[in-house]
Formats: C-alpha cells, sequence, structure tokens
C-alpha cells in the first residue's frame, strides 16, 4: 500500500490525516514528541526524530512513502530543513502545508522582529509586565530581562533558565476573547509577546490586545524558501490525490 507520511502535531496536520484515511490512504503521522500530552491524529502515529536528512531517507525508503507533507508549526525549522534535504536526497516529492500568517487590523500597535532575542530588546520600550506566548522552548531569550515581570503561558512546563520574575500558567487553547481580556487586566500586562503562528486557534490574545490598547511584539516566521505550499487542508489532499494518481 502506497504509504503518506505528514509531519507534524498542528491542527492542519490532524485534519489532513482524517481526510486520506477517509480516503483510503495509508497515512503515518510524525510527532516530534516535544508535548507530553499529544492531540493525536487518526491513521498511525510515530513519536520522535529521524536522526536528520539520512536517517529521514531510511525511515522513507523502508516505508514505502511515495509522498510527504511538511504540516510542522511555522516555527520548526530544524525538521523543515531535514524534510527539504532528505526527500530531495529520497527523489520524494515534498509539499509544506502552513496556515496563512496573522496581518494587523485597524487599531493594532504590532511590532514585527526577527527573534526573541530581538523581542527580549524590544519589550524595554514598552513597559515592565510582559505576557509571553511564545511557548515554553523561547523563554530562555527572556532569562537576562531582570527588571520586567513575565506571565508566560505554556503547554508543558518549561525548563530553566528562566527570568528571575515570572508565573507560568498552564494551558493549552482555543481561547477566547473575553477570556484573554480578563487574564490581562488581572495581570496588568502592558505588552504581549508571540510568534506569528498564524490560525485562529489563539487569535483572541490579538483581539483582547487591540481592546485594551497593549502593544503586541511579534516574530516574524523563518522563511521556507524552496518548498511547494499551499495554505489549507483541502488544497494539501489535492496534491497527494494527484501525486497517488487517484
Amino acid at each position: 500500500m502506497q504509504t503518506v507520511l505528514v509531519l507534524g502535531g498542528t491542527g492542519e496536520a490532524r485534519a489532513l490525516a482524517a481526510g486520506l484515511v477517509e480516503r483510503g490512504v495509508r497515512v503515518v503521522s510524525s510527532l516530534a514528541g516535544r508535548v507530553a500530552n499529544p492531540r493525536l491524529p487518526v491513521g498511525e502515529v510515530r513519536v520522535g526524530g529521524f536522526g536528520g536528512p539520512d536517517g529521514l531517507v531510511r525511515w522513507l525508503t523502508e516505508n514505502g512513502v511515495v509522498a510527504v507533507v511538511d504540516a510542522t508549526h511555522p516555527f520548526a525549522e530544524r525538521i523543515g530543513a531535514s524534510a527539504v534535504a532528505g526527500t530531495a536526497k529520497a527523489g520524494i516529492p515534498l509539499l509544506r502545508l502552513q496556515r496563512p500568517g496573522w496581518q494587523a487590523g485597524p487599531g493594532d500597535d504590532w511590532h514585527w522582529v526577527d527573534s526573541l532575542d530581538e523581542a527580549a530588546r524590544k519589550i524595554t520600550s514598552f513597559g515592565e509586565r510582559v505576557f509571553l506566548t511564545s511557548g515554553r522552548q523561547g523563554l530562555a531569550a527572556f532569562a537576562g530581562c531582570t527588571r520586567q515581570w513575565f506571565l508566560a503561558r505554556c503547554v508543558d512546563p518549561p525548563e530553566p533558565p528562566l527570568p528571575p520574575k515570572i508565573e507560568i500558567i498552564l494551558d493549552r487553547g482555543p481561547y477566547d476573547v473575553p477570556g484573554e481580556t480578563a487574564l490581562m487586566r488581572e495581570h496588568r500586562i502592558d505588552v504581549l509577546v508571540t510568534k506569528d503562528s498564524g490560525g485562529t486557534m489563539t487569535t483572541a490574545k490579538l483581539l483582547a490586545a487591540r481592546e485594551r490598547g497593549i502593544p503586541v511584539v511579534v516574530v516574524r516566521r523563518p522563511a521556507r524558501a524552496g518548498v511547494r505550499t499551499v495554505e489549507d487542508v483541502p488544497a494539501a489532499l489535492a496534491w497527494v490525490s494527484a501525486m497517488l494518481g487517484a
């Protein structure tokens, strides 16, 4: 049976896996294993890395993979690079499924930066109470910020180094605007820091920041050059069908 490998634990990856299974396609979803209790897709699931591009080539060959869809998070640079190198070496077609990025609207006060390190420098212009929603692995970039107080929201507990003044909330989206507004009001937030993840699951914080007139520091996505990209699951399903000759 022809096998399709879907990389990533995003909502789009789960929806794609479900659509492929409905069509009778054998799909294997690969998760990085960074979240303790991930939302699992339908179909077969593997957890953990491949051992770089060469390890991915071996896995693709051994499992009869005929197409790969990289539906990882927009900031999952390492696996994205491995997917490009590994599929090229194995001669297997690769598609990037990536949700559109966020766009500022009327009333938004957004400040774009290229990295979390730059974000850590930028926040000094906006206040001393910071809401961090950039993920637990990015908290180390703010460890040297001794003046600010941080509220950080993560799915799993973060590991050091961390900012000296920080409160951690363990939670998983989706979120709503009233809840995000109340959270920012309760903690007297001066500035929001986030990554341009895109999608609708976590946009409530952006709307709440707009309502409260809070500036938002947004980290740009890394470039993914040279890969055919679609922005939604139907387009990815159409591409896979074409690859399978269905």
